[in-house]
């Protein structure tokens, strides 16, 4: 059974830093990209930011450019989501993705507020 889970949020204050993991039980994603999404309440998911198979490139959204890292182990199956200098906006719950399947992770919250 594929399981996708996710850890490492919380609640922050603007301007700090979380860091998400996302681990992949059940099979291998290494030939995959993955990617990381948000759902803030009463909005429609958004894409966050997308890795490629090897690490080699990676993709933000607008909002996040210059303030998210995401990065992949694929030794560990697991692929992370550096944040920082967050904001309010950033608020909502974090899942992640295997790109090009219907593999979701649960989500983590993350919720910036003072």
């Amino acid at each position: 059974q594929v399981r996708l889970v996710e850890s490492g949020g919380g609640l922050v204050q603007p301007g700090g830093s979380l860091r998400l993991s996302c681990s992949a039980s059940g099979r291998t994603f290494s030939s995959y990209a993955m990617g990381w999404f948000r759902q803030a309440p009463g909005k429609e998911r958004e894409f966050v930011a997308a890795i490629s198979w090897s690490g080699g490139s990676t993709y933000y959204a607008d909002s996040v450019k210059g303030r998210f890292t995401i990065s992949r182990d694929n030794a560990k199956n697991t692929v992370y989501l550096q944040m920082n200098s967050l904001k309010p906006e950033d608020t909502g719950v974090y899942v992640c993705n295997v790109r090009g399947t219907g593999y979701w992770g649960q989500g983590t919250q993350v919720t910036v507020s003072s």
